[in-house]
């Protein structure tokens, strides 16, 4: 399994969703909450270059947002 991490806030909407994608499809995932952690925050920013929740990376490869059918093709599902 690729190790996957999610960037996200407490309160963004699509930040719930990809939490709950995994979880419905038995992925385990780190989170880091960049409302919070700044150290974060400025990891996901200098990889990403974005401001927007979630970042998710997926064995090394990154999306921002959450897109159902890419994560699906990112996670060979």
């Amino acid at each position: 399994m690729k190790n996957v991490t999610i960037y996200s806030t407490p309160t963004c909407h699509f930040c719930h969703a990809a939490k709950e994608f995994f979880k419905e499809h038995n992925i385990a995932y780190t989170e880091h909450d960049v409302a919070s952690d700044l150290e974060k925050r400025k990891e996901m920013i200098d990889k990403s270059g974005q401001l927007g929740v979630p970042v998710i990376v997926i064995g090394g490869e990154l999306t921002v947002g959450f897109d159902q059918a890419k994560l699906e093709k990112m996670l060979g599902l």
